[in-house]
């Protein structure tokens, strides 16, 4: 299995913004290997403020994504065991860990939470952005 890229809501706002950073960020991704990243659907409700202008930019980020929008019961069970062992995270955090799980890299703009529920994953790393 390849290593995946999960983005939190912190790395879709940036990675949204294409400064030239980003851009350059982008092509070292897919020179990687790492495209599309994997979104999942309820990092939207962090990144989004449902207004169509003001989400434009990340909409249209959102696209070159892989978006999974199924939070089964052994994931969603898999998330509360993290945030439990954890202490620490939301719902949502604890949700992007599990499914970079096992081996992935998870892409954010706080990595301090994420990081401790990492800590109790299978092999996922913690990327800032």
């Amino acid at each position: 299995m390849s290593a995946v890229l999960v983005l939190d809501s912190g790395a879709v706002s940036r990675l949204a913004e294409r400064s030239r950073s980003v851009v350059a960020l982008l092509l070292a991704l897919r020179e990687a290997g790492l495209w599309p990243p994997v979104v999942p659907s309820v990092v939207l409700v962090e990144c989004l403020e449902g207004h169509a202008a003001r989400d434009a930019a990340e909409n249209k980020f959102l696209k070159t994504c892989d978006i999974v929008e199924e939070v089964s019961e052994p994931l969603a069970r898999r998330a509360a065991l993290l945030r439990r062992r954890a202490r620490r995270g939301s719902a949502v955090d604890a949700l992007v860990v599990a499914v970079a799980e096992p081996d992935g890299t998870v892409l954010t703009s706080d990595p301090r939470d994420l990081e401790a529920l990492a800590s109790h994953a299978q092999r996922v790393r913690i990327e800032r952005i």
